[in-house]
């Protein structure tokens, strides 16, 4: 019902000069319709007007469709509609977020559902770390380890300095750019809360180059 009013407008904007260079910037992984993000927001937005979805319960099945489609901007507007329905998730939506996350993972989408889905649903219902995510960060997956160490981005003064501490150091050893990345992003971004914390972690922990340089940018 709803996916085919989004498709209609997303076809009539599509760019095929713009589809190109979006699909080498993200290493050929996906084929792109070629519309920017401000245009596919404000398309989005007005979908969102007309069809009047965010005042129906949770729509599951209209994400997993945009999920199927080929080109990257239809993840894109799945995120955005999750991104405008955080207070109707519920507690059984994690496993719902993991399989959005090894589904045609990149870290466009991943980042994304880490750290508003998935840190919202840890923040509300938080036996879902002990449950799921601490098995993510103890896993073998890419993309659900990351998950793990950057779900409590926006957290601050909120953030469980154990949990974060314990889940970079169980993938310090990781030779992965992407999660030496995020160990660094994470650290970063909890320096602003606690900088003397970060510092001490960072001196005392055996993390690659990247993740400190990273983590220490806001350290005097």
């Amino acid at each position: 019902m709803y996916l085919k009013p989004l498709e209609e407008k997303f076809t009539l904007h599509r760019n095929a000069e713009q589809a190109e260079p979006m699909r080498k910037y993200m290493k050929g992984n996906f084929p792109f319709l070629g519309i920017r993000t401000p245009e596919r927001r404000k398309l989005t937005k007005g979908f969102f007007a007309e069809t009047q979805i965010l005042k129906e319960p949770f729509q599951h099945e209209f994400v997993s469709e945009l999920w199927k489609k080929e080109e990257r901007e239809y993840q894109y507007a799945a995120c955005d509609y999750i991104l405008s329905s955080l207070k109707k998730l519920v507690k059984d939506d994690m496993l719902f977020m993991e399989r959005l996350i090894t589904e045609k993972s990149w870290w466009d989408t991943v980042d994304t559902l880490a750290a508003h889905p998935v840190g919202r649903i840890a923040s509300d219902h938080p036996e879902t770390i002990e449950d799921t995510v601490k098995d993510w960060a103890y896993g073998s997956h890419l993309w659900l380890r990351r998950t793990s160490i950057i779900f409590q981005l926006r957290y601050k003064q909120n953030t469980s300095e154990g949990i974060l501490y314990e889940f970079i150091s169980q993938n310090a050893g990781s030779k992965e750019f992407f999660i030496q990345k995020a160990i660094g992003w994470a650290l970063r971004e909890y320096s602003k809360t606690n900088p003397e914390s970060v510092r001490s972690f960072i001196s005392s922990s055996p993390l690659a180059p990247l993740s400190i340089r990273e983590g220490s940018k806001y350290l005097k």
